[in-house]
Formats: structure tokens, C-alpha cells, sequence
């Protein structure tokens, strides 16, 4: 269909001479007398340049920034500026924070999917719901609670693994990640056993393939000039998206009558829940739509985060055996753990203290999330004129953003290896990590927006770490084979992982 991507060649020449003309009269015309005043940053293309390199969007945004530290696109009405540098990183997430938000843009964007969430409001929405979320977090409860789940879910893809290494067979390690993530958070968010990683439950399959492809189509709205026509008209990827938001608002709005009911029937089992829903309700946080949106927030932040990582983590293992090993050997010093001992026993023995030893599978976590973070990119939108560290100037309404995965691979940052695989780049002399500027190394963004469950998402993924590690070697079916990412919110293996795995214990 002509209305969806990729584009037909007129649409391209199209939007090709409306941002030139656009271009011709903001910058020679309205402005002529202020941009005397003000130094901008050097223009490195426009945003027509993002949607010709979609499918590669990440790296030509990387090539961009290893000319440019900071730079800017052109597009219909606005410009964007992307940034690399630290020093400007920490000026729009903290020193300057009141400046920059998600504003109407981004707003526009991703509230048909996450609605009035914490990742698309500002102002007493967002600090209300941070508040909250934050209280939430901090709860032993919840700790404990989540340690068990992610536990649990281990050993139940540690035991699909099992199988497959008995038989020998190659078997899709990403997608059972994908499934074993969005198992757990289902479980501490909303208390329910999804159970999408034994294929038993045929609704949560649904929402999980719906709410994949809703992620993707939020990212084609940030370089499809036509994606409100397409809306309006429901015609191409817009039409597809409408329905898959359909499936995922109807299924956790069932979830949360369902609980509701529960807990009208039952007030006093409220107390004993553990799980992320059932804490807002005992807040008397009762609106569907507040709770429905707040929901889909947690379940985007440690669904696609912890199993996109886990699979950039293990590719990489597999390409570096010798950090694989030294892993393992860490897993089996800090659990005390014999070759004899089973998997249940295995997880059994990850308490807090085995966790907080385990240093390597730490720095090997996080250089994974320097080399492939999570979210790729993150946007902010400017409300009013102000004037970076650097000296050049953004203006009202400017869309500016840092890049996570161009700063981890900028040599400036990281030295010479910085496109490397080296955990030993996070550990000082006695191989105790060590951590680095959230300005520098900005995989959780930092400031007053600092990601909220970066320890929890730490915990579930060396948890699942270490259980499969401490189990079993893993091998690439094909040693040569090299991975891309998928554009979309985060950033996802395009494609699937196929491994081989060899017991470790001897049962």
C-alpha cells in the first residue's frame, strides 16, 4: 500500500522539497536576525535521512555522531538535535531538567499505546506517578516478591534448555527470553501467571505479539511524516497498530476488573500480595485507565529491557567464551555450588550475598548495556530557548535527544576499544565494580528521571544469569553468523538466536 513504509519514490521526492522549502524559510527568512544572535549546532542532514536509513538507523546515527559531538536534522517545522556528549547529557537531565520534557510531540506519539504513563507526561502527572512507583520499588515486599518470580522462571527456562541440550538439538534462545522476561513482570506487576514460555496460555500470546508490534509502529511515528494521515485514513501500519492496541488495552483491563472483583470479595488478601497492582489497589488507586496506563509502563520498562539484554548478553558470551567461563566459575564460587548439584538447588542458593560476589557477571551485564542498550535513544522536547555547555543554542520547541548506543561506541568516551566486548573495563585492580558518570554511560538515563527499576532489572538478569551460566556452556549454532538489531523502541535482535547448550551439573 502507497500510504505505508516503505515509501513509494513521490512520497520521498515530496517530502524531500517540503523539508527543503521548509528549511529555505526557517533558516534564510523568519530567523535571519536571531541566528546572529545565537551559534546553532552544525546541521548534519534531515530527518529524511533517518527514514532512508530506518532498517540501519542506529548506525548511521552512530557515523553522525563521531563527526559531530552534537549536531541537528532538519524536519517539517522543527529541528532536532541530537547529542554524544556528556557535559550536554547532564545539562538536559538534570542541571536544566525543568526545560526538557516529553511535551506535545512525543505525546501525540505514544499515547495510544502507554496513554497517560510515566514515559509520555510531565508535570503533576509524572511526579504523582513517579511518587508512586518509586514507594513501590523501594518496598522489601516487592524485593523479595520479584527475587522468587525471577527464581522461578529461571529454573523453568534453565529446564527447557536442559531438554534441549540432552537431545542435542539448537534451539531459539531469544524468543524464550522474550517470553521468560514478560512471564515474570506479568507476575510482579499484575500477580498473574501469563505462562507464555510453555505455550499454555493462548491470550497472553496474543497480547505479547500484539504489544510487539504496537512497540515497532510507536518507532515509525518518529520518522513517518505520514503517520497522521495514515491514522486518520486507518490505512497501512497505522490500521495494524490501532488493532493490536485494541488487544493489548482489552486483555489488561480484563486483568484488572478481574483483580478488583478479587479484592471486593477478599479486602484482607490484599495485604499478602506481593505484586505491583495489587499494592496500587491497597493505595486505593482504583481508576482503570490511571492503572491500565501505569501498567503498561512497568511492562514495557522490564519486558523488553531485561529480555532484549539477556539476549545481546548471551550472543556476546558466545562470541567470547572465555568471559563465558570466567562467569561461570564466579556463579560456582559465589553459590558454593558442586557439579552434582541440581538446578533447583543451584537457584536455591542465589540469595542477596551470592548476588552482591558475583562483580564480573556484574561489569559483563553492563557492557553489554553500553554496546546495546536497552532504549537506543531518548528524546526530549525543549519549552523554552536556553543555551547548552558547549556554547551553541536550542530553541522552544526543538526536539533534542541523547544517544545511549552512539555514546557507548564513541572512542572519545571509551578509549581506542570502545566497540570492544570488555567487562574488565568496569572492574578496578581487586575486580570490584566500578561505576561510571550516568552522563557517560547512560543506559538508565540519570537526573530526577533516573530510571527507577535499574536494580530490579539487574537483579532479574543476573539472576537468569546466573542459573543458566551455572548450569550450562552455550555455543552459537553458527559461530560466523553475526546479529542486527530490529529499529523499534528498544533495541531488539532482528532475527532469531539459535544456541546450542551443554550441561554443566551432572543432573
Amino acid at each position: 500500500m502507497l500510504l505505508d513504509f516503505p515509501f513509494d519514490l513521490k512520497y520521498v521526492a515530496a517530502a524531500l522539497v517540503a523539508i527543503i522549502v521548509s528549511v529555505f524559510v526557517i533558516e534564510r527568512h523568519g530567523r535571519k536576525n536571531y541566528l546572529k544572535k545565537r551559534r546553532y549546532h552544525p546541521v548534519a542532514g534531515t530527518v529524511l535521512h533517518q527514514l532512508l536509513n530506518f532498517e540501519r538507523l542506529h548506525d548511521y546515527m552512530t557515523e553522525l555522531a563521531s563527526k559531530y559531538t552534537t549536531y541537528r536534522l532538519l524536519s517539517l517545522g522543527r529541528r532536532e538535535i541530537y547529542t554524544s556528549d556528556p557535559i550536554n547529557v547532564e545539562h538536559i537531565l538534570k542541571t536544566n531538567f525543568p526545560s526538557y520534557g516529553k511535551g506535545w510531540y512525543q505525546y501525540e506519539i505514544l499515547r495510544d499505546l502507554l496513554g497517560d504513563g510515566i514515559f509520555t507526561v510531565d508535570g503533576e502527572k509524572w511526579k504523582h506517578q513517579r511518587k508512586a512507583a518509586s514507594y513501590q520499588f523501594s518496598t522489601k515486599l516487592l524485593k523479595d516478591f520479584s527475587s522468587s518470580v525471577f527464581k522461578s522462571n529461571a529454573v523453568k527456562l534453565a529446564g527447557i534448555v536442559s531438554s534441549a541440550a540432552i537431545s542435542n538439538q539448537i534451539f531459539e534462545i531469544k524468543d524464550l527470553f522474550d517470553k521468560s522476561t514478560l512471564d515474570s513482570v506479568f507476575k510482579v506487576v499484575l500477580g498473574i501467571e501469563l505462562d507464555t514460555m510453555c505455550g499454555t496460555y493462548e491470550e497472553g500470546k496474543r497480547f505479547s505479539n500484539a504489544f510487539d508490534e504496537a512497540s515497532s509502529n510507536i518507532t515509525l511515528r518518529y520518522v513517518d511524516v505520514f503517520w497522521k494521515i495514515k491514522k486518520f485514513l486507518n490505512v497501512g501500519s497505522e490500521a495494524v497498530f490501532k488493532k493490536n492496541v485494541k488487544v493489548v488495552d482489552e486483555f489488561v483491563y480484563k486483568v484488572i476488573r478481574s483483580k478488583i472483583e478479587q479484592v471486593q470479595k477478599s479486602p484482607d488478601e490484599l495485604v499478602k500480595k506481593g505484586d505491583i497492582l495489587s499494592r496500587f489497589l491497597q493505595l486505593e488507586e482504583t481508576d482503570p485507565k490511571y492503572l491500565k496506563d501505569i501498567i503498561l509502563s512497568f511492562i514495557i520498562a522490564g519486558k523488553d529491557t531485561t529480555g532484549t539484554t539477556l539476549s545481546w548478553f548471551f550472543y556476546l558470551l558466545c562470541k567470547h567464551p572465555h568471559v563465558q567461563e570466567k562467569i561461570a566459575q564466579e556463579v560456582k564460587e559465589a553459590t558454593k555450588s558442586a557439579e552434582f548439584s541440581s538446578i533447583d538447588e543451584l537457584a536455591a542458593r542465589i540469595a542477596e550475598e551470592a548476588l552482591e560476589k558475583m562483580q564480573y557477571l556484574h561489569a559483563a551485564l553492563t557492557e553489554t548495556l553500553r554496546l546495546y542498550p536497552s532504549v537506543p535513544w531518548d528524546a526530549k522536547f525543549c519549552f523554552s530557548d536556553d543555551t547548552w555547555p558547549d556554547g551553541f543554542s536550542v530553541s522552544k520547541g526543538d526536539l533534542v535527544a541523547y544517544q545511549p548506543y552512539a555514546m557507548g561506541r564513541m572512542k572519545y568516551l571509551w578509549g581506542n576499544n570502545a566497540e570492544e566486548f570488555q567487562p574488565e573495563r568496569w572492574l578496578d585492580s581487586n575486580g570490584v565494580f566500578q561505576q561510571q558518570s550516568p552522563f557517560k554511560f547512560t543506559a538508565f538515563q540519570a537526573g530526577p528521571r533516573i530510571c527507577l527499576g535499574k536494580e530490579f532489572s539487574y537483579r532479574q538478569m543476573k539472576i537468569f544469569a546466573a542459573v543458566l551460566l551455572g548450569s550450562h556452556k552455550f555455543k552459537l549454532s553458527d559461530q560466523k553468523k553475526s546479529l542486527h538489531y530490529k529499529t523499534a523502541i528498544t533495541l531488539q535482535i532482528d532475527g532469531p538466536l539459535h544456541l546450542y547448550a551443554y550441561p554443566r551439573l551432572a543432573k
